[in-house]
């Protein structure tokens, strides 16, 4: 019922009187009302048109015996707004009927327009077993940021009492002043049931505090454009890296509330409370957060320990993400799990992140009755930012959820910016009131020694058992507080891990991922080309050309600087004497300069190269950059002399899901004279319901960036496609369909002959418990202007073919014990036939520290040329003995080479940024047709090698 104490102050529709106050439908049909606001009371100034809708609060858990909440909720907050001083009913302009269920976030807001309200409170419930969590937002209409919100833990018994404290705490925001929007009340923790019996490690006593002085800020209040804007908390005692939270800090500095999710339910509160703080001192930056979870540790998702792997990401994680220059393009991200491993990477313009950037931070995580606890430290030393002491950053705070798929920010961030979402830095909060040290004329200097006894059957001539031994030393210093230099001399391979190999079916080259450490920090400032990562989200269609490896970048497009170019020469290492680097920004610009030595090597006739590769970009607009890159090599090796490439690419991003990238490159290669441009022009619109991409692309004959990556050459492609992907309300089991289709048309750039041509449509289910489902076909045709042999002895004339195939995908959950994906095709193959049968990024969970990722790769091929069959296993095996020390092994199994190969590795970071590597690798022949399969050892080797950081 409406309390009594509400007034009428202007005429309204008599029905609507009746029906409220005689509670045949009260508020879950919609109150609005006027505030008036009292000066003594702080609130909103005086405005007869500042109205707030009430709407019924949403039964999370669908239990049909709990739909009456709702409404009593709603009906409570009412009347605490309306004891608060806060009078006025007017009637709805709206059928009072259209409201009689929860509309939801979105649904609200919209109905708040409509009505010409300022604010509207929406809320839910969550019923689990005997325990029952209330959520409210209190939100400005016009902005979408919440003005109060409150989450509250209870048995359900206290229904009434936990709706009065909600009541309480949005009242109590709402008359927060402007200036300090949102409420961040703190609760108690939510109590444990008796049966409850606590983990081994978990805390179990009360907390023992330890002295230290704080000066308590504003924490979260949102700027002009809507951000949430943090104010760290200044410590003047660095805090016990320990996971456990005991210190004064978290005690007297109220916690960041708030979390929001990204998805499922987009805008909606999270369903798990999560409290987090921001706090700094001289020489550090720490975040901590208390991760709250309704369920025990057992059914939490925590099974990786190893430092960035692609799993890691998988597993209920907390993240801190950094835009520390305030681009709203860049930025730095740092996480963990609860078994407290570390991840971190780099990413430029939205996208292109770098998981081979690895600073000196640390972690500690703990666990309580309720959940878990994380503290992470980060040393100034270890980031780049504006010069001047007092910073502003953007900051970002996100929590996945990963048994529930949820994934929740503490600033909103868009359902369509995907799996991308922790890249949108033009999404990101603000962090104000940031003091820290002169970041120049920081010194590093990391040397190394190496030693090891190698075998090689192959070489001319042969080596058996020899020993060998070297050093060297990389060096990092800081020019200015945002441009480094890094010098490395004789430039170390030892730590390299092998590649892993891939089953090529077509006519192009294949691309292999950097894997040398010098080469790795600070790529994505030399990426030409590339886009953001908005559009990051999985696909009901295959990759380009039917390759589902991903083995190379960009699709089609070249790749103007490919760093493997350097010191390696068909799969001969030419010896890195030693180079520099200079990266970072000076004001709008990203500078990026690059200038390696390589030695003579007999064995691949080259002679001493230099490579030079200079790359600037400027941030242009909002969310988008125009630049430029020049690359030399100074011995070709198509001709006498210098090659060059010169390049020149914008990426432009509108609004939050539309984006233009084109570049314009040109080579300059010994012999080779005219026919030598490149060119791209690409749109994309990447929402979450529709997308549509756009795309022409010319590579002309003589186009060849001998520092860089092509895959084929001397073609104009036009390419397009269209998906629509629904979020189905009615199927409770699924979560999003994607159909899609696509044209993909390729013509000689010189002759305009029609060389490839495919006609691609899919679909893609995705369930509620992230299972993928999909079936794609393929109808394709293939213009050979030259003999094509995919295996011994099966050799394509030249000619045109025309052929059709299917594909079929399951994937199950990344958080399952077995994840990955399992494709099956059938099909034509040029004039034959195909059948294949793949697993790829498979993960077996043996136990949290023991896991194994098989890799399996089987062609069937029938041809009126010939039949044969390629077979490829891949497996690695990895047990974890703590977060900074883990075994490796991988084994490789390939029928084209007929060989097998073993790569085991033991990496210990002794101390932060310090490394311990003992390495065994080993090649043999294999032909399973001999009754003894294997030969002899053809390369064999086992390495030590340490280094050790020194930070001035």
């Amino acid at each position: 019922m409406i309390s009594p104490v509400l007034r009428v102050s202007r005429p309204f529709r008599i029905h609507t009187l009746v029906l409220c106050f005689t509670g045949i439908v009260t508020v879950e049909c919609l109150l609005l009302l006027p505030v008036a606001a009292a000066q003594a009371s702080g609130g909103l100034p005086d405005d007869s048109r500042v109205r707030i809708v009430v709407l019924p609060f949403d039964n999370l858990s669908g239990q049909a015996a709990d739909a009456w909440f709702g409404r009593g909720i709603a009906d409570t907050v009412a009347a605490e707004l309306s004891r608060s001083g806060i009078s006025d009913i007017v009637n709805s302009a709206t059928s009072m009927s259209s409201l009689l269920e929860p509309v939801g976030f979105e649904g609200g807001l919209a109905t708040g327009r409509s009505l010409g309200a300022a604010f509207v409170v929406t809320g839910g419930y969550q019923r689990l077993g005997d325990r029952l969590r209330l959520t409210g937002r209190l939100t400005a209409v016009t902005t979408g940021m919440a003005r109060a919100s409150s989450v509250v833990d209870g048995p359900v018994d206290d229904l009434f009492a936990l709706q009065d404290r909600l009541a309480s705490d949005l009242v109590a925001g709402f008359q927060h002043s402007p200036d300090t929007t949102g409420s961040h009340r703190r609760r108690e923790p939510l109590p444990v049931s008796a049966s409850a019996e606590p983990t081994p490690g978990e805390e179990t006593g009360a907390p023992v505090l330890s002295p230290m002085s704080v000066q308590p800020p504003v924490l979260v209040s949102p700027d002009d454009e809507g951000r949430v804007t943090i104010r760290p908390t200044k410590l003047t005692e660095a805090i016990q890296l320990d996971g456990q939270l005991d210190e004064v800090v978290y005690q007297t500095v109220p916690a960041i509330t708030d979390f929001i999710q990204q998805k499922p339910d987009e805008g909606e509160p999270a369903t798990e409370k999560t409290e987090a703080w921001v706090l700094f001192d001289s020489e550090k930056i720490y975040v901590s957060a208390r991760v709250w979870d309704s369920v025990p540790s057992s059914a939490w998702v925590a099974n990786e320990m190893r430092r960035d792997t692609s799993q890691l990401r998988e597993n209920d994680v907390f993240w801190a993400i950094f835009d520390t220059f305030l681009d709203r393009r860049n930025g730095i991200a740092f996480y963990t799990n609860p078994l407290g491993a570390l991840g971190d990477f780099a990413f430029t313009n939205e996208g292109s992140p770098n998981g081979d950037w690895n600073p000196v931070w640390d972690v500690r995580t703990g666990r309580f009755l309720g959940g878990w606890t994380v503290e992470m430290e980060i040393p100034f030393k270890s980031l780049r930012y504006r010069p001047g002491s007092e910073q502003v950053w953007g900051v970002q705070l996100h929590r996945r959820i990963r048994r529930k798929n949820e994934w929740v920010f503490i600033n909103p961030v868009p359902i369509s910016a995907g799996r991308g979402a922790v890249f949108r830095s033009s999404n990101f909060g603000t962090l104000v009131g940031l003091k820290v040290p002169d970041g120049s004329n920081r010194l590093e200097i990391k040397p190394y020694a190496i030693a090891g006894v190698m075998t090689d059957a192959s070489a001319s001539p042969p080596t058996r058992n020899a020993w060998d031994g070297t050093g060297g030393v990389d060096v990092k210093y800081g020019l200015t507080q945002n441009l480094t230099a890094d010098l490395t001399y004789n430039t170390d391979f030892a730590q390299v891990e092998v590649d892993e190999q891939q089953v090529n079916l077509t006519r192009f080259g294949l691309f292999f991922p950097e894997k040398r450490e010098f080469f790795l920090e600070g790529r994505g400032i030399f990426d030409f080309a590339r886009g953001g990562g908005s559009s990051r989200r999985a696909s009901a269609l295959r990759s380009e050309g039917g390759d589902s490896s991903g083995s190379y970048r960009g699709g089609q497009a070249p790749t103007l600087f490919y760093s493997r170019r350097i010191g390696l020469q068909g799969g001969t290492i030419l010896p890195i004497v030693g180079g520099g680097r200079v990266t970072g920004k000076a004001g709008a610009f990203d500078i990026g300069a690059l200038n390696m030595q390589t030695n003579d090597a007999a064995v691949s006739g080259s002679g001493q190269t230099n490579f030079t590769v200079m790359r600037v970009k400027r941030d242009v607009l909002r969310r988008s950059s125009v630049g430029g890159l020049f690359t030399n090599r100074s011995v070709s090796v198509v001709g006498d002399g210098a090659s060059q490439t010169y390049g020149t690419d914008a990426t432009f991003s509108f609004y939050e899901n539309v984006s233009l990238i084109a570049f314009l490159a040109r080579t300059q290669t010994p012999g080779l004279d005219a026919k030598d441009l490149s060119y791209q022009g690409k749109f994309a619109y990447a929402g979450d319901r529709y997308g549509v991409e756009a795309e022409h692309l010319v590579v002309e004959d003589h186009f060849l960036p001998e520092v860089g990556f092509v895959r084929r050459d001397n073609f104009r492609r036009s390419y397009g496609t269209g998906r629509f992907s629904p979020r189905p309300r009615g199927i409770a089991a699924v979560r999003q369909f994607r159909f899609e289709g696509s044209f993909d048309y390729i013509e000689t750039a010189d002759t305009g002959y029609v060389e490839t041509r495919q006609t691609q449509l899919g679909w893609l289910t995705e369930f509620e418990n992230s299972d993928r489902v999909g079936l794609s076909v393929a109808d394709n045709y293939e213009l050979l202007t030259e003999p094509f042999e995919p295996a011994p002895g099966v050799v394509f004339p030249m000619g045109g073919y025309g052929f059709r195939d299917a594909e079929l995908l399951y994937a199950p959950g990344t958080h399952r014990r077995f994840s990955g994906y399992i494709r099956a095709r059938l099909g034509e193959y040029f004039n034959g036939s195909i059948r294949s049968l793949g697993v790829g990024r498979a993960r077996l969970e043996l136990t949290e520290r023991f896991s194994v990722e098989p890799m399996l790769s089987i062609n069937w091929i029938d041809t009126p040329q010939g039949a044969f069959q390629t077979n490829l296993i891949v497996s690695r095996l990895t047990y974890t003995f703590t977060p900074r020390m883990f075994f490796g092994g991988l084994v490789q199994y390939n029928s084209s080479t007929e060989s097998v190969s073993s790569n085991l590795r033991l990496r210990w970071e002794y101390s932060p940024g310090s490394e311990l590597f003992v390495v065994y690798t080993e090649e043999r022949e294999m032909d399973p047709l001999r009754p003894d399969r294997y030969s002899g050892p053809q390369n064999r080797g086992f390495v030590v090698k340490v280094n050790r950081l020194f930070r001035f």
